[in-house]
């Protein structure tokens, strides 16, 4: 299990037992490019062996990493620092990226299916025709990211934050957006078909043209969003906010389903529909604070060891 740390970036490569002679061709990780110029940064991972059995772990810091290309299929990132790295057209097909920052990094064409995500944050990155299909995010950061025409179908993105993001033809059919925060995006001629959308954000975003089809969007809020030509066939929207939203251009919305809905005197509606207010006044009920856990027990004495790698 040979590891090394190169320009304050951590990696470890397992290799099977069936490439074991050659373990010189580890020079893998000797031959990465020279980490320390950050702006020409390049790590190299040259084995393609079909049946080498490959785990890569990268940490630390390697802001403006050339990586486009590479095969990192099934890599894990664990606090690992890639801000501004390029990652054009690269495999990351079921990559684990655990409280990493992508920040302003480029992804576009990349192979993303099945990626976990935990804690991550892609801030201002772009993801334009990525595959990102069937990806598993939980507290990821995608505020202002470009995912123009990306692929996000089944993607469980519950809680999400995509503020001002561009969406612009991205597929989200299909996904999980419970609670996702979808505010001030372009998500011109986005697909949410049968996407789950329940107390989603989406206030003062631009849907025009997208499909909620079949959508879920209980207790969302539309509010101020414009959604000219949009398509709500047998969309359900119990309880959705759309106070202020111009749904005037809307399509496939009918009148059982705007009486569901709560609005005010600003909202746009198709000709012949109309909608109940609500009101402006919204309870939030506060939970007690939690009550906190009792001190541990004294040690008991005992001897105390210390050891040290020498």
């Amino acid at each position: 299990m040979p590891s090394d740390h190169l320009g304050g970036v951590k990696q470890t490569v397992f290799i099977s037992r069936r490439l074991s002679v050659a373990l010189p061709a580890l020079a893998l990780f000797a031959g990465l490019s020279a980490l320390a110029a950050p702006a020409a940064a390049e790590i190299s991972l040259p084995i393609q062996d079909r049946d080498v059995t490959r785990m890569i772990s990268l940490g630390g810091s390697c802001h403006r990493c050339e990586l486009s290309g590479r095969n990192l299929a099934g890599a894990t990132f664990t606090g690992a620092s890639f801000i501004s790295a390029t990652l054009v057209g690269a495999d990351l097909r079921g990559a684990e990226l655990v409280g990493s920052n992508f920040s302003n990094s480029d992804f576009t064409d990349a192979n993303m299916t099945g990626v976990q995500i935990q804690g991550s944050n892609f801030g201002g990155a772009v993801f334009i025709n990525a595959n990102i299909s069937g990806a598993e995010a939980q507290g990821a950061v995608f505020s202002r990211a470009d995912l123009s025409r990306a692929n996000l179908s089944g993607a469980e993105l519950m809680g999400a934050n995509m503020n001002g993001a561009v969406l612009s033809g991205t597929n989200l059919s299909n996904a999980e957006l419970f609670g996702t925060t979808l505010a001030n995006v372009s998500a011109r001629g986005a697909s949410f078909a049968n996407a789950e959308m329940n107390a989603a954000n989406m206030a003062s975003g631009d849907f025009s043209a997208a499909n909620f089809s079949n959508a879920q969007l209980d207790g969302a809020r539309l509010s101020q969003g414009t959604f000219g030509r949009a398509r709500f066939t047998d969309a359900s929207m119990r309880r959705a906010d759309i106070r202020g939203a111009d749904l005037s251009g809307a399509r496939g919305l009918t009148q059982a389903q705007i009486a569901q809905a709560c609005g005010d005197s600003s909202t746009r509606l198709p000709n012949g529909l109309s909608v109940r207010s609500c009101g402006s006044r919204i309870m939030v009920r506060t939970p007690a604070p939690p009550v906190p856990p009792a001190p541990p027990a004294p040690p008991s004495p005992r001897r105390n060891f210390a050891s040290a790698d020498h």
